[in-house]
């Protein structure tokens, strides 16, 4: 079969295909029509741009790809409530009607003998784009403050994106689109699945609803961990998820799934290092194919949104040990009908079981203290109300609430420690839990900004306010990502430490001076790019030598970070989320 028959094959419930595809091998990807080259062209390695929709672009010499820059200052939309003022969709009817000729014959010439699927590419989805015109954080807590403008921009955003494939469909004649939309990090959503689902479900399914209509195959790509929207997924009519992490627990899915979507990836970025040896990763993808193969409807593929790997070393081994489980002989249904009782077993109890009152609940089963607070002393009743309310990310009753304390005479620092962090604590651990999501912990900061508020004159002493430590935190340098890194920094500020924010591209040099320029007994450096691994054993290697009695603690955490690479590079600490991140700095400061 030629890959692009077994791809087809993958598509149907009791398809057939010869052997394991090879990640890409079945796309012939194109990245060059017309669409692409009018949105995306003036993306120049060692440059600054604006896209289309005016959002700042940065493409860094020694990054990897280019990355939105937005913040209060570079935002498209200044004002959510009048966002139709800002927020204007690119004209794609009257910029890209020439060089579709030129576009198909070059796609025909990469695969003349149509071994390959055509197949367009469309970035930049319709979660992604709220977040291109307002910074990463407001797009998520507006779901909650502004529900009614953000479902009119998603609307406007869906009906641009609609007219994009249109468009794209009519001019390319692709059979198959690869369209991309993170929905969630590396272990959890972005939101609740509820919330996705009142927000963004509905304008997927007319998306892909009419990729299929015109006889198109459906690919989202989204390296995020999305196993509670699976069902979700197929009734949108997604055929193929690429990008698919392994913290997902793929054979699961593929169980779950039963033939009715094909997952493609499996391979994380845990392996695309430059330091990865060959037999590491051999072993890796050896692995991988062992527990996914067999369940079928699967492709090994890096979870990228286009084929390669950052490190050129990868890539080759990654596909030769695809090939070597090909050249193996494998028996029809070896070991098939019992691995299929045990998943059987599992997808049964999946299936059956209810979810309890605090899972159904979600903030309010952590936050159900106040429900019963008979006998409780009206400090502790107060107290209690507060977190809760805190909780809840109820921010005019938080500040009420802590006002009364004060008037109460409950010192500033019961009502801060006993209320305001113990609700924090309980969303970070509910967060934790994948209880509660982004937006809820974004609300539950704000609360806690606007009550913090309130207490800061209660809590000046001698000129300085009372906190648990200082703490210097930053992306290491050739980094621009800083999602992770302001979840870190809301965490650690509504556990009363004062964070002093260096934004991101910071340099070992700039993270020591700015920790004793500051007076800050700890060091938190973010990574999410492999390439930017090596700066952040700069940066430790640097405060250590500058600093060997260790009086500056190093806090290391990232997609790509362990707690093995925390050892090797001497750091004090790792985390691998923002409510651990917080309660480490506290514990490293005591």
């Amino acid at each position: 079969m030629t890959p692009r028959e077994i791809f087809l094959e993958l598509l149907k419930k009791d398809g057939k295909p010869e052997r394991q595809l090879d990640q890409y091998e079945a796309l012939n990807l194109v990245l060059y029509d017309p669409i692409n080259i009018y949105l995306r062209g003036n993306r120049v390695r060692g440059s600054i741009s604006r896209d289309k929709w005016g959002t700042v672009i940065n493409f860094p010499q020694d990054a990897p790809g280019p990355i939105p820059m937005v913040d209060d200052e570079t935002k498209v939309i200044k004002d959510i409530r009048n966002w139709r003022d800002y927020a204007v969709a690119p004209d794609l009817e009257a910029n890209t009607r020439e060089g579709w000729d030129e576009c198909l014959k070059k796609a025909h010439a990469a695969d003349p003998n149509h071994e390959k699927l055509l197949t367009g590419f469309m970035g930049t989805g319709i979660f992604e784009e709220t977040h291109f015109l307002l910074p990463f954080t407001d797009s998520l807590s507006y779901l909650y403050e502004y529900p009614d403008e953000m479902h009119a921009l998603i609307e406007y955003i869906t009906e641009y994106r609609l007219e994009y494939v249109r468009l794209l469909i009519d001019g390319l004649h692709p059979e198959a689109i690869l369209s991309h939309d993170d929905w969630g990090a590396k272990d959890s959503l972005f939101f609740s699945p509820d919330m996705w689902r009142e927000f963004f479900k509905e304008p997927y399914e007319r998306f892909y609803g009419y990729i299929r209509s015109r006889g198109v195959i459906a690919i989202h790509h989204a390296d995020s961990y999305l196993k509670p929207i699976l069902e979700d997924m197929v009734e949108m009519g997604i055929q193929v998820w690429q990008g698919a992490l392994p913290e997902n627990n793929i054979p699961e899915c593929l169980e779950l799934l039963d033939g009715r979507m094909v997952l493609m990836g499996g391979i994380g970025a845990a392996i695309d290092r430059p330091d990865s040896t060959e037999d590491e990763i051999r072993a890796y993808v050896r692995r991988t194919l062992r527990e996914n193969c067999p369940h079928g409807h699967y492709i090994p593929c890096i979870t990228y949104g286009v084929a390669g790997t950052v490190y050129p070393h990868v890539d080759p081994v990654i596909d030769d040990e695809i090939a070597n489980y090909n050249a193996e002989y494998h028996f029809e249904n070896h070991n098939v009908p019992e691995l299929k009782r045990v998943f059987n077993r599992k997808v049964d109890s999946l299936k059956s079981a209810k979810p309890s009152a605090s899972d159904a609940s979600g903030v309010q089963a952590v936050t159900s203290e106040d429900s019963d607070v008979a006998g409780q002393t009206a400090e502790v009743e107060i107290l209690t109300k507060i977190s809760s309310a805190l909780a809840k990310g109820q921010k005019k009753r938080v500040v009420s609430l802590t006002q009364e304390a004060l008037d109460q005479g409950i010192p500033a620092e019961e009502v801060l420690s006993s209320g305001l962090v113990v609700g924090m604590t309980q969303v970070g651990d509910a967060f934790s839990q994948n209880k509660v999501f982004v937006p809820e912990m974004l609300m539950a900061a704000r609360c806690m900004n606007a009550a913090t508020a309130v207490l800061k004159p209660y809590l000046v002493s001698g000129g300085e306010t009372e906190s648990a430590g200082r703490v210097v935190i930053g992306t290491v340098k050739g980094d621009l990502h800083d999602i992770g890194k302001n979840l870190v920094k809301i965490m650690m500020e509504g556990n009363g430490l004062d964070v002093i924010d260096l934004g991101t591209d910071v340099s070992a040099e700039e993270f020591y001076e700015a920790a004793v320029a500051k007076g800050a007994r700890l060091v938190a450096c973010s990574a999410l790019l492999t390439t930017s691994m090596p700066e952040m054993k700069k940066t430790v290697e640097l405060i250590r030598e500058k600093d060997p009695d260790k009086n500056i603690k190093i806090l290391i955490g990232g997609a790509p970070i362990s707690q093995n690479f925390c050892d090797e590079i001497g750091a004090d600490c790792y985390t691998d989320d923002a409510p651990s991140a917080a309660k480490a700095a506290v514990e490293l400061l005591k």
